[in-house]
C-alpha cells in the first residue's frame, strides 16, 4: 500500500527556513523518481523540485539556490530544505511519486512578511 505523509509545514517569517518531510511507506523511495509541488490559493499547483532515482534533481527557477530536494534512503524519506523564505513561497506543498502519480495529503506553509 504506497503512501506518502508529508510533515514540518508552518509558519514562519520571511528570510527563515523550514523543512519539509515526504514519509513514505509501500516502496521505497531511492527506486523512484520523487518530486515536491506547490499549490497557493487561485493558482496551478507547480512543481518546485524532483530528486531522480540516480539522485539528480530539479529545481524550479523561483527556489534555485533556495530549495533542495534530498532524501534519506535509510529512513525513506524525502526532504525539502527550504532557506531565504519569501512570502510568496506561501502555499500548500505536496509530496509526489512520478511513477504511479501517487500524491501525499499536503502540509501548510505559510511566509509573513
Amino acid at each position: 500500500q504506497v503512501q506518502l505523509v508529508e510533515s514540518g509545514g508552518g509558519l514562519v517569517q520571511a528570510g527563515g527556513s523550514l523543512r519539509l518531510s515526504c514519509a513514505a511507506s509501500g516502496f521505497t523511495v531511492s527506486n523512484y523518481e520523487m518530486a515536491w509541488y506547490r499549490q497557493a490559493p487561485g493558482k496551478e499547483r507547480e512543481l518546485v523540485a524532483a530528486i531522480s532515482s540516480g539522485g539528480s534533481t530539479y529545481y524550479a527557477d523561483s527556489v534555485k539556490g533556495r530549495f533542495t530536494i534530498s532524501r534519506d534512503n535509510a529512513k525513506n524519506t524525502v526532504f525539502l530544505q527550504m532557506n531565504s523564505l519569501k512570502p510568496e513561497d506561501t502555499a500548500t506543498y505536496y509530496c509526489r511519486r512520478s511513477a504511479g502519480s501517487y500524491w501525499g495529503q499536503g502540509t501548510q506553509v505559510t511566509v509573513s512578511s
